[in-house]
Protein backbone atom coordinates (compact mmCIF):
# COMPACT_ATOMS: atom_id res chain seq x y z
CA UNK A 1 0.00 0.00 0.00
CA UNK A 2 2.84 2.38 0.88
CA UNK A 3 4.49 1.80 -2.51
CA UNK A 4 1.22 2.45 -4.35
CA UNK A 5 0.55 5.66 -2.42
CA UNK A 6 4.14 6.85 -2.91
CA UNK A 7 3.88 6.22 -6.65
CA UNK A 8 0.61 8.16 -6.86
CA UNK A 9 2.06 11.02 -4.82
CA UNK A 10 5.19 11.06 -7.00
CA UNK A 11 2.98 11.35 -10.09
CA UNK A 12 1.18 14.30 -8.54
CA UNK A 13 4.50 16.00 -7.71
CA UNK A 14 5.69 15.56 -11.29
CA UNK A 15 2.52 17.13 -12.65
CA UNK A 16 2.81 20.02 -10.19
CA UNK A 17 6.48 20.53 -11.04
CA UNK A 18 5.63 20.69 -14.71
CA UNK A 19 3.00 23.30 -13.94
CA UNK A 20 5.54 25.41 -12.03
CA UNK A 21 8.37 25.07 -14.55
CA UNK A 22 6.44 25.46 -17.77
CA UNK A 23 6.13 29.22 -17.38
CA UNK A 24 9.88 29.76 -16.93
CA UNK A 25 10.78 27.61 -19.96
CA UNK A 26 8.93 29.69 -22.57
CA UNK A 27 10.37 32.51 -24.65
CA UNK A 28 9.90 36.18 -23.57
CA UNK A 29 7.11 36.72 -26.07
CA UNK A 30 5.38 33.62 -24.83
CA UNK A 31 5.76 34.83 -21.23
CA UNK A 32 3.85 37.98 -22.11
CA UNK A 33 1.15 35.89 -23.78
CA UNK A 34 0.95 33.65 -20.74
CA UNK A 35 0.69 36.69 -18.48
CA UNK A 36 -2.17 38.01 -20.56
CA UNK A 37 -3.94 34.68 -20.33
CA UNK A 38 -3.47 34.70 -16.59
CA UNK A 39 -5.13 38.11 -16.33
CA UNK A 40 -8.17 36.80 -18.20
CA UNK A 41 -9.25 34.90 -15.08
CA UNK A 42 -9.60 36.33 -11.60
CA UNK A 43 -9.07 33.36 -9.30
CA UNK A 44 -8.76 35.39 -6.10
CA UNK A 45 -12.17 34.22 -4.88
CA UNK A 46 -11.84 30.68 -6.20
CA UNK A 47 -11.58 27.98 -3.55
CA UNK A 48 -8.58 25.67 -3.86
CA UNK A 49 -10.31 22.78 -2.14
CA UNK A 50 -13.57 21.04 -2.90
CA UNK A 51 -15.84 18.35 -1.55
CA UNK A 52 -16.53 15.76 -4.25
CA UNK A 53 -19.51 13.40 -3.85
CA UNK A 54 -20.37 10.55 -6.24
CA UNK A 55 -23.43 8.33 -6.49
CA UNK A 56 -23.51 5.66 -9.16
CA UNK A 57 -24.31 2.21 -10.46
CA UNK A 58 -21.77 -0.43 -9.40
CA UNK A 59 -21.03 -3.73 -11.10
CA UNK A 60 -18.60 -6.59 -11.67
CA UNK A 61 -17.26 -7.21 -15.16
CA UNK A 62 -16.82 -10.91 -15.92
CA UNK A 63 -19.39 -12.21 -13.42
CA UNK A 64 -20.07 -15.94 -14.09
CA UNK A 65 -23.65 -16.95 -14.96
CA UNK A 66 -23.67 -19.14 -11.84
CA UNK A 67 -23.66 -16.03 -9.61
CA UNK A 68 -27.17 -14.59 -9.24
CA UNK A 69 -26.79 -10.83 -8.86
CA UNK A 70 -29.89 -8.69 -8.53
CA UNK A 71 -31.43 -5.52 -7.17
CA UNK A 72 -29.81 -2.16 -7.84
CA UNK A 73 -26.06 -2.33 -7.09
CA UNK A 74 -24.67 1.06 -6.21
CA UNK A 75 -21.55 2.99 -5.33
CA UNK A 76 -21.16 5.98 -3.03
CA UNK A 77 -17.92 7.96 -2.76
CA UNK A 78 -16.92 11.14 -0.91
CA UNK A 79 -13.53 12.86 -1.25
CA UNK A 80 -11.99 16.12 -0.10
CA UNK A 81 -9.84 17.45 -2.96
CA UNK A 82 -7.14 20.14 -3.13
CA UNK A 83 -6.89 21.83 -6.53
CA UNK A 84 -3.76 23.55 -7.95
CA UNK A 85 -4.20 25.52 -11.23
CA UNK A 86 -1.25 25.69 -13.65
CA UNK A 87 0.38 29.11 -13.56
CA UNK A 88 0.69 29.50 -17.32
CA UNK A 89 -2.79 28.16 -18.03
CA UNK A 90 -5.37 28.32 -15.19
CA UNK A 91 -7.80 26.28 -17.29
CA UNK A 92 -5.69 23.23 -16.42
CA UNK A 93 -5.11 22.10 -12.86
CA UNK A 94 -3.86 19.16 -10.83
CA UNK A 95 -5.80 17.86 -7.83
CA UNK A 96 -5.12 15.41 -5.03
CA UNK A 97 -7.38 14.28 -2.23
CA UNK A 98 -8.46 11.69 0.31
CA UNK A 99 -11.77 10.06 1.04
CA UNK A 100 -13.91 6.95 1.23
CA UNK A 101 -15.44 4.82 -1.53
CA UNK A 102 -18.11 2.13 -1.10
CA UNK A 103 -19.58 -0.51 -3.41
CA UNK A 104 -22.78 -2.47 -2.71
CA UNK A 105 -23.43 -5.57 -4.84
CA UNK A 106 -26.84 -7.28 -4.39
CA UNK A 107 -27.69 -10.95 -4.88
CA UNK A 108 -30.89 -12.98 -5.40
CA UNK A 109 -31.49 -16.07 -3.26
CA UNK A 110 -27.75 -16.46 -2.73
CA UNK A 111 -25.30 -16.61 0.14
CA UNK A 112 -21.67 -15.45 -0.14
CA UNK A 113 -19.29 -17.34 2.17
CA UNK A 114 -16.80 -14.59 2.92
CA UNK A 115 -15.95 -16.12 6.30
CA UNK A 116 -16.34 -19.83 5.50
CA UNK A 117 -13.44 -22.23 6.08
CA UNK A 118 -13.19 -23.06 2.37
CA UNK A 119 -10.28 -22.80 -0.07
CA UNK A 120 -12.21 -20.42 -2.33
CA UNK A 121 -15.12 -18.06 -1.73
CA UNK A 122 -18.45 -19.79 -2.30
CA UNK A 123 -21.56 -18.29 -3.93
CA UNK A 124 -24.35 -20.71 -2.98
CA UNK A 125 -27.65 -20.78 -4.87
CA UNK A 126 -30.45 -20.96 -2.27
CA UNK A 127 -33.43 -20.75 -4.65
CA UNK A 128 -34.72 -24.17 -3.53
CA UNK A 129 -34.31 -23.61 0.18
CA UNK A 130 -34.49 -20.93 2.87
CA UNK A 131 -32.73 -17.65 2.07
CA UNK A 132 -32.64 -13.92 2.82
CA UNK A 133 -35.13 -11.72 1.01
CA UNK A 134 -32.50 -8.98 0.68
CA UNK A 135 -28.80 -9.78 0.52
CA UNK A 136 -25.73 -7.74 -0.39
CA UNK A 137 -21.94 -7.69 -0.31
CA UNK A 138 -20.45 -4.30 0.62
CA UNK A 139 -16.85 -3.08 0.50
CA UNK A 140 -15.48 0.14 2.00
CA UNK A 141 -12.21 1.70 0.80
CA UNK A 142 -9.90 4.47 1.99
CA UNK A 143 -8.84 6.13 -1.28
CA UNK A 144 -6.43 8.80 -2.52
CA UNK A 145 -7.63 10.23 -5.87
CA UNK A 146 -5.40 12.22 -8.23
CA UNK A 147 -6.80 14.14 -11.22
CA UNK A 148 -5.62 16.27 -14.12
CA UNK A 149 -8.44 18.73 -14.78
CA UNK A 150 -9.61 21.11 -17.50
CA UNK A 151 -12.12 23.92 -16.89
CA UNK A 152 -13.23 26.29 -19.66
CA UNK A 153 -14.02 29.06 -17.12
CA UNK A 154 -11.89 28.52 -14.00
CA UNK A 155 -13.06 31.85 -12.57
CA UNK A 156 -16.71 30.74 -12.81
CA UNK A 157 -16.82 27.07 -11.79
CA UNK A 158 -20.61 27.04 -11.80
CA UNK A 159 -20.72 28.04 -15.50
CA UNK A 160 -17.88 26.00 -16.91
CA UNK A 161 -17.42 22.89 -19.05
CA UNK A 162 -15.11 20.47 -17.24
CA UNK A 163 -13.12 17.31 -17.91
CA UNK A 164 -11.01 15.37 -15.39
CA UNK A 165 -8.91 12.27 -15.94
CA UNK A 166 -7.21 10.54 -13.06
CA UNK A 167 -6.57 7.52 -10.89
CA UNK A 168 -7.37 6.61 -7.31
CA UNK A 169 -5.40 4.23 -5.09
CA UNK A 170 -7.27 2.57 -2.26
CA UNK A 171 -6.88 0.19 0.65
CA UNK A 172 -9.75 -2.03 1.80
CA UNK A 173 -11.14 -1.01 5.19
CA UNK A 174 -14.02 -3.48 5.41
CA UNK A 175 -15.80 -6.20 3.43
CA UNK A 176 -19.04 -7.70 4.64
CA UNK A 177 -22.37 -9.27 3.77
CA UNK A 178 -25.75 -8.17 5.04
CA UNK A 179 -28.89 -10.31 4.88
CA UNK A 180 -32.35 -9.15 5.87
CA UNK A 181 -35.56 -11.12 6.50
CA UNK A 182 -35.13 -14.91 6.44
CA UNK A 183 -37.78 -16.59 4.26
CA UNK A 184 -38.59 -20.01 2.75
CA UNK A 185 -38.38 -20.92 -0.93
CA UNK A 186 -42.01 -19.85 -1.43
CA UNK A 187 -41.16 -16.33 -0.27
CA UNK A 188 -42.92 -16.53 3.10
CA UNK A 189 -41.15 -14.87 6.02
CA UNK A 190 -39.76 -17.24 8.64
CA UNK A 191 -37.94 -14.71 10.79
CA UNK A 192 -37.50 -10.93 10.52
CA UNK A 193 -33.92 -10.16 11.44
CA UNK A 194 -30.66 -8.84 9.98
CA UNK A 195 -27.42 -10.83 9.72
CA UNK A 196 -24.04 -9.12 9.24
CA UNK A 197 -20.77 -10.96 8.54
CA UNK A 198 -17.39 -9.28 7.95
CA UNK A 199 -14.11 -10.66 6.57
CA UNK A 200 -11.39 -9.51 4.16
CA UNK A 201 -9.87 -12.96 3.72
CA UNK A 202 -10.74 -13.55 0.05
CA UNK A 203 -10.43 -9.95 -1.17
CA UNK A 204 -7.60 -8.00 -2.73
CA UNK A 205 -6.96 -5.27 -0.19
CA UNK A 206 -5.31 -2.78 -2.59
CA UNK A 207 -6.96 -1.40 -5.70
CA UNK A 208 -5.98 1.03 -8.46
CA UNK A 209 -8.87 2.64 -10.34
CA UNK A 210 -8.53 4.87 -13.45
CA UNK A 211 -11.28 7.50 -13.54
CA UNK A 212 -12.89 9.94 -16.00
CA UNK A 213 -15.33 12.81 -15.39
CA UNK A 214 -17.11 15.08 -17.89
CA UNK A 215 -19.65 17.73 -16.97
CA UNK A 216 -20.85 21.30 -16.70
CA UNK A 217 -21.01 23.46 -13.61
CA UNK A 218 -21.10 21.50 -10.38
CA UNK A 219 -22.49 18.30 -11.95
CA UNK A 220 -20.61 15.74 -14.03
CA UNK A 221 -20.83 12.16 -15.23
CA UNK A 222 -18.11 9.81 -14.03
CA UNK A 223 -16.77 6.39 -14.89
CA UNK A 224 -14.33 4.21 -12.92
CA UNK A 225 -12.83 0.80 -13.73
CA UNK A 226 -10.63 -1.21 -11.37
CA UNK A 227 -7.36 -2.51 -12.84
CA UNK A 228 -7.12 -5.66 -10.67
CA UNK A 229 -9.62 -8.32 -9.63
CA UNK A 230 -12.01 -8.04 -6.70
CA UNK A 231 -10.80 -11.33 -5.22
CA UNK A 232 -7.29 -12.65 -4.62
CA UNK A 233 -5.87 -14.85 -7.36
CA UNK A 234 -7.15 -18.41 -7.03
CA UNK A 235 -9.55 -17.56 -4.20
CA UNK A 236 -12.54 -16.36 -6.21
CA UNK A 237 -13.93 -15.55 -9.68
CA UNK A 238 -11.90 -13.18 -11.85
CA UNK A 239 -14.23 -10.17 -11.75
CA UNK A 240 -13.31 -6.49 -11.97
CA UNK A 241 -15.30 -3.74 -10.26
CA UNK A 242 -16.62 -0.71 -12.13
CA UNK A 243 -19.05 2.12 -11.52
CA UNK A 244 -20.74 4.90 -13.50
CA UNK A 245 -22.84 7.75 -12.19
CA UNK A 246 -23.12 11.38 -11.15
CA UNK A 247 -20.64 13.64 -9.37
CA UNK A 248 -21.44 16.76 -7.36
CA UNK A 249 -18.41 18.95 -6.81
CA UNK A 250 -17.15 22.47 -6.26
CA UNK A 251 -14.86 22.07 -9.27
Amino acid sequence: MKKALLSAFALFLLVSAFAQDSLTSVAPAEVKTAAKKKKEFDLSNRSGDHLLIQLGYAGWNGTPDSINTGGLPRSFNAYFMFDFPFKNNPRISAAIGLGVGTDHIYFKKTSVGIKDATETIQFRNLADTNHFKKYKLATTWLEAPIELRYSSRPDQPGKSFKVAIGVKVGTLLKAGTKGKNWENKAGNTILSYTEKISSKRFFNTIRVVPTLRVGYGHVSLYGAYTVGNVFKEGLGPEVKAYSIGLTLSGL
